[in-house]
Order: C-alpha cells, then structure tokens, then sequence
C-alpha cells in the first residue's frame, strides 16, 4: 500500500491561471478553495503574463519582494506576485515570457537532446505554451533556491500539453522537484475527433505518432508523450481519457483523477433562489421575444447548450437537430426556447436589439437573423447560423420552437444579456450537452448543481461517472439522461434526446422538484472534498519516484 507522502509545497502551473480560455481555468480556479485549505501559502500558482490588466489578478508588490527582485537580477524573470480573484484567493505568480523567445532553440535542442522531443514541425501557439511553460519552470526553479527548499518536499504540477516543456526542464535541471502531469485530453485524439474522424471505433487501430503526422500536430504529440512518459506521476481525468492515452500516447496513467467542483457558487437559500432564477428567465425571455417579435409564455421550456465552439466535438449540431426534430414533431405542442451559448468570432452586440431592450420597443415581427444576439466578424462562415438557417428555423410566432445563439463570453459585459453564464443557467429548465469528444464535461456537473437536469453522452468522462452513482438507472428522473454514443447511431441520438425532453416538458411541478432534487444530491457527491484524494495519490506517488530516483543517482 502506498505511503501518504504528503508535499510541503505545490506548485501548480497553467496557461489557463488567471487567464480564462476553457476547461482547465474551472478545474483550477474551483480546486484552489480546497487546495487552500490544507496548504495555505505554501500553494503557488504560475500564470502567464500579458501586461495587461487583468480582472482575475489582484497584485501585491509586498509578497515575496526580495525574491522578486532576486530573480529578476539572476534569471531575467520579470514577475508579478499577487492573489487569483478566486474563492481561497491563492497565492499567483504571473510570468512574463516573452524575454525568452531568444532561448527558444537552445532550449528546444536540450529536451530533443535529453528526452526526444520533436519541435523541428511546430507551428501556431507551440512557442509561446512552450517559452511560457520554460518561463514557469525556472520561476520554480530560483523560487525553491531562494527559499532553501532543499530538505522539503515539493511537487510541480503542470496541466496540459502546453506546460509540458516545464516539466522535462524541472526533470533535466532541478530533479529533486517531483513532477505531476495532466493530460486533460491527448492533442491527437482531438485533433481525430475535431477532423470528423471515428475516435473510437477504430481506438485500437490507431497510432499515435503516425496519426500526429497525418493531422500536422507532430510537435505538440512528441512533447505531450514524452513528459507523460518521463514526469514522475502521469495523470487524466476520467477512464474513457485514460483509454485514449494508453492507445496514443502508449502510457497509462498512474492515477485517473476526476474533476469536481465547490458548491459555493450557487444561491443557497431559496428566496435568493427562486428571485435569482426568476430574473434569469425573464432576461432569457425578453431577449428571445425582442428577436422573435412575439411574445413568448413565461412557462415556456428552456433549453441550452453551452462550452467551447467545438462543433461536432461538443454535439453542437446534435443539439440543433434536436430542436429541429421537436419543432417537426406532435409530441409536444408547448413553446421551447433553446439557446446555444458558444463563445464565436463577435464583432459586436447588435445595436438594433440594444436598442430594442433599451427603450423596450416592441417589435412585432422577427428581426433580421431572428436567432443571434450579436453580429459575428465571418457570418457567411459560421457552422452553427449556417445549420440554424439549412435547417429551417424563423423564430416566427407560429413556430413553437424557437432558436437563439448567444456567441459571446457571458460574463456579464456582453452587451446584451449583461449577466454571467451562471445568472441565466440558472434560468432554464433542462440543458443538452451530446458530447463526441469530452474527456470530463464540467457543464452538466454545473447544470446539476443548480438543480437542472442534464442530458450527456457515454462518450463524455462526467457521463461515465455519472453511471455509476445515479440510482435511477441513469435517466432523466435521476437528474442526468446518460446517452449511448457511437461513430455511427446520430439519428438514434437525436431521437433519443428528443424523447427525453419531451419526458421533462410532461412533468408536473412536484416530478420536477423530485428531479431538481436529484441533481442537488449527485452534485454532492462530485464536490472537490470527495475529489481530492485522487490528487494526493498523485502528489505521494511522485514525491516517492522522486525520491527513489535521487537515492538511486547518490548511490
């Protein structure tokens, strides 16, 4: 059995600390809260750093002072010391890294050199992840100098292919630091997935290297398998993950460590509750109806989809084909309003829908592209208004399913909606994310959270998760309709779904409390209190490699 080796220091390393770009940010900013708890100050987080201001970022110029100016005067390492702007307000180091861009082939040449990475096929943003994660390594580095960390144990942690090259310098140039990775999805199975290639299917088939070569990601492949192989303890976030990276990357992880989340994000009381959910559906209403150029009934069903704009990856057009088989179909007459909220290219809030909310006009007829709330920079480009208009869709009066695309960050400056995402989810009644490619999926943990139930696939790690602790067989009734997906059952799936729904919209109030319940009670179980376990297994086999690779090297 393991010994519970537990580190004296964590530094954990993330182009995604305070810089909100995807998943990564939600698992971080949400874990730090119980992270926090255990270790205080001695929980570091390393950042990039883009000069500009940053609304995450609460800078301290008092903390760590002699340090600073240390490592600005010995390693060229301009930093910024501060707090993250997250419940436990962590401890952050932002790095800038930008000065190092003249050590890029050197650097490039040490870990080809010691651990075989392959950078000569690099190309878009494999120099700034890489000269970010370099930049990282040695703030790592001179910090556990500075500070005599020698007799302590220390972990860095680093998440994702883009830190990897921090990890195999920390090996190279500091080996006494034990390395934790995470792959938080593999760079080629996403690039298979994203491409309209069967991922799993044909899983056993694939090699990795040869398929890197084929979709033009050799570079990042090479470096993500090689620290996977060569950190000290190699991890993922959910089994369906794992398989991927046991068939591409040819390495299994040492610990599957799943994503949870920290409860203290949503309205507890019921008042704040119900007023909260209220507004929110009010706001979602209102909008529609200005576009739509009706009124739509304040019982109306609302639906939405919501991530990042991964088009077949996250079932976005799964989703609108769904809404277009309820608004052919007689199984339910009522009015559905369903929201795709996919951050795209915006060019700018529409000033004619401003105005319209504004100055509260009514408009009695649908507006010109009756589903979008913001004008995109490449509209005649666009896959989801494309799908929207094949399919068919007015948001006329007469049709009782109506469509809008929110293609914004909602993070309560868009200019239409002014809420965060939180303060309109918490406005609908039902969500739909038909996930192809999802190594976890934190938006049906969140729908569940606020007592909304969900509707994911197998294909997704929260799904897989979620059949194993739901009671009710993993259906609606249980707060998550988990869906069998394949390369090749869509229809199947869109049906599928569509039945599910229909199942919601027929519940009276008292099924829907029942199942609102249900989503609270399974949420429970995915909070980061019961999670985190899984990181201090992590943390204990890599400060024992460690260790037994340094005892080794002295003797």
């Amino acid at each position: 059995m393991l010994k519970m080796i537990e580190p004296d220091y964590i530094f954990e390393s993330s182009w995604e600390v305070c810089n909100k770009a995807g998943g990564i940010y939600t698992v971080l900013s949400t874990k730090a809260l119980t992270l926090q708890k255990q270790f205080g100050n001695r929980l570091l987080f390393i950042g990039p750093d883009f000069g500009a201001p940053n609304p995450d970022f609460e800078e301290d110029r008092k903390l760590f002072s002699g340090w600073r100016k240390s490592a600005e005067r010995d390693e060229v390492l301009r930093v910024r010391t501060g707090r993250w702007a997250i419940h436990g307000n962590p401890l952050v180091v932002l790095v800038d890294f930008k000065p190092f861009f003249p050590d890029r082939d050197k650097l490039y040449y040490s870990i080809w050199e010691t651990f075989g990475v392959d950078s000569s096929r690099a190309y878009g943003d494999y120099d700034d992840s890489c000269l970010f994660a370099y930049a990282a390594a040695k703030v790592i580095r001179h910090f556990y100098q500075y500070h005599h960390l020698e007799d302590k144990n220390v972990v860095a942690h680093f998440h994702e292919w883009t830190t990897g090259m921090g990890a195999l310098y920390l090996r190279k140039h500091l080996p006494a630091v034990a390395t934790v990775f995470t792959a938080h999805a593999s760079v080629t199975g996403r690039s298979i997935a994203g491409n309209g290639k069967p991922l799993y299917g044909y899983m056993d088939g694939y090699n990795g290297d040869q398929m890197a070569f084929e979709l033009h990601v050799e570079s990042k492949h090479s470096l993500e398998k090689q620290t996977a192989r060569h950190a000290d303890c190699f991890t993922t976030v959910s089994e369906i993950t794992a398989t991927e990276c046991r068939q591409l990357l040819e390495k299994a992880p040492d610990v599957v460590m799943p994503n949870g989340f920290e409860p203290d994000f949503v309205p507890a009381s019921g008042e704040l509750y119900a007023a909260k959910r209220r507004q929110a559906r009010s706001a979602l209403l209102r909008v529609a109806g200005k576009l739509s150029g009706c009124a739509i009934r304040p019982e109306a069903f609302l639906v939405s989809i919501s991530g990042r704009y991964e088009y077949r990856n996250k079932g976005i057009d799964v989703f609108i084909d769904v809404m277009n088989t309820l608004r052919r179909s007689d199984a339910w007459d009522g009015e559905i309003v369903a929201f795709v909220m996919v951050p795209a290219g915006v060019y700018a809030p529409r000033a004619d829908l401003r105005k319209a909310l504004d100055d509260d006009i009514e408009t009695t007829e649908p507006m010109q592209a009756p589903f979008l709330t913001h004008w995109l920079q490449r509209m005649d480009e666009d896959r989801v208004t494309d799908f929207i208009r094949h399919a068919g869709f007015t948001n006329a009066a007469s049709e009782k399913v109506k469509i809008i695309f929110v293609p914004c960050y909602v993070d309560g400056r868009d200019g239409i909606f002014d809420k965060t995402y939180y303060d309109l989810l918490i406005g609908m009644d039902c969500t739909v994310f038909p996930s192809y490619y999802e190594p976890w999926g934190y938006t049906p943990m969140e729908s569940i959270a606020f007592g909304i139930p969900t509707v994911t696939t197998d294909l997704a790690g929260f799904g897989l998760w979620a059949k194993t602790v739901v009671q009710e067989g993993c259906d609606i009734d249980g707060g998550v309709a988990v869906m069998h997906r394949t390369d090749d059952n869509y229809s199947e799936l869109v049906n599928g779904i569509a039945a599910r729904l229909c199942a919601v919209m027929r519940k009276s109030k008292a099924e829907r409390d029942a199942i609102a319940q249900n989503c609270l009670n399974l949420a429970a179980k995915a909070e980061w209190s019961h999670f985190i376990t899984f990181y201090r297994e992590a943390y204990a086999i890599a400060l024992k490699r460690a260790k037994d690779r340094i005892q080794k090297e002295l003797y």
